[in-house]
């Protein structure tokens, strides 16, 4: 069993969207494309997502966007 380190909180859905600015579909649409973190199962019919997965993912886009404005 892994030990929660800082940065493994469980986030619901109204936080992930809160913290990406992502609607659910988006987020859902995205997962299906391999383009977002997936969700951790926490009960029979619900989910969360780790928030270093969330945080990594908007690190990505911010370096995404740093490489681009150097490109040009």
């Amino acid at each position: 069993m892994t030990t929660p380190t800082t940065g493994n909180r469980l986030l619901r859905r109204p936080e992930v969207e809160h913290r990406t600015s992502k609607s659910r579909s988006a987020i859902y649409d995205d997962i299906r494309k391999g383009t977002f973190p997936a969700p951790v199962p926490v009960g029979r019919k619900s989910v969360a997502w780790l928030e270093s997965d969330i945080e990594e993912w908007i690190a990505g886009r911010i370096a995404a966007r740093s490489a681009k404005r150097g490109e040009l």
